[in-house]
């Protein structure tokens, strides 16, 4: 389980990023974490790793604390936390193959990684991945090459190679388009089920949200305004979260559109994407 007690960052400005964020996150458990630009989204997923440094408050990883921890200890428990990030952060002129085992480098040796020399279970274990995301025939092409829904499959199996006990994902359908972001996201939640895995997602788009996630925690100036269940979110809850909108007209058009992105070039739908339509719908269903 990951446990925040009393997280507050505030920077040198006086700002107030997050204010005192109580939040558990069971074992097994994919949270959507949603809220306006400038909530703190961003800052809370960092926050758990220590890309950002909390000003207050209390990281627990099962029955570690993360916010005391010296370098050397840091590195060591940030192999249980898999990061995937928005923009890709692959290394360009490497292969996928090559930016997967690099998941691999907090567990091998300098020399061993400087020459590229993994382990055969490492090398094993990332082709497993690779076919499970359905690029085993781009293992040796370079990153560079890829289109953003590959670059975020690569990210994934980077992420979980390492192993992890949770997800940290930061927007990681941003920069694509609707029909591969739905992918991105149930292969995620696919994957964190198999590996009973936890993950916290920050996630601009509220449907995907709706439509993947297990539980939703709004954010609004640096506080938890909303913790609960996807069908929980009400016209008003989303306007607390997000301020006035018309969200019933949103809601529905989001549906419609939805269903039409389903044909893709006049093809039919796949009947998972008839089972994601259908989900959505059910749990837009009390917000109108």
């Amino acid at each position: 389980m990951l446990r925040l007690k009393g997280l507050v960052k505030q920077y040198k400005t006086g700002d107030q990023a997050l204010k005192g964020i109580d939040l558990d996150v069971p074992d097994g458990q994919v949270m959507a974490l949603i809220g306006p630009s400038g909530a703190g989204k961003s800052t809370l997923i960092r926050c758990v790793n220590r890309l950002v440094e909390p000003t207050n408050g209390s990281v627990r990883l099962n029955d570690q604390e993360l916010t005391t921890l010296r370098q050397g200890d840091l590195r060591t428990a940030r192999r249980r936390m898999g990061m995937i990030f928005q923009e890709y952060a692959l290394v360009e002129r490497l292969t996928v193959m090559e930016n997967v085992l690099s998941g691999r480098l907090g567990y091998t040796g300098f020399w061993r990684s400087y020459f590229r020399k993994f382990p055969q279970a490492d090398i094993d274990e990332a082709f497993r991945l690779l076919e499970r995301v359905g690029l085993d025939n781009m293992v040796d092409k370079r990153a560079d090459e890829l289109s953003g829904g590959q670059r975020q499959r690569v990210g994934i199996c980077r992420a979980l190679v390492q192993d992890p006990e949770l997800l940290l994902v930061d927007e990681p359908t941003a920069s694509l388009d609707p029909k591969t972001s739905r992918q991105i996201m149930r292969l995620i939640c696919e994957l964190c089920e198999e590996r009973k895995l936890s993950a916290i997602i920050n996630i601009h788009d509220v449907l995907l949200a709706q439509m993947f996630a297990q539980r939703i925690v709004g954010l609004q100036l640096g506080e938890i305004v909303y913790d609960g269940p996807p069908g929980g979110l009400t016209p008003d809850v989303l306007t607390q979260i997000y301020g006035e909108e018309d969200w019933e007209s949103t809601i529905e058009q989001v549906e419609e559109e939805d269903d039409e992105a389903l044909i893709d070039g006049g093809h039919k739908a796949t009947s998972d994407d008839r089972q994601t339509a259908e989900l959505s719908r059910d749990r837009t269903a009390g917000m109108t």
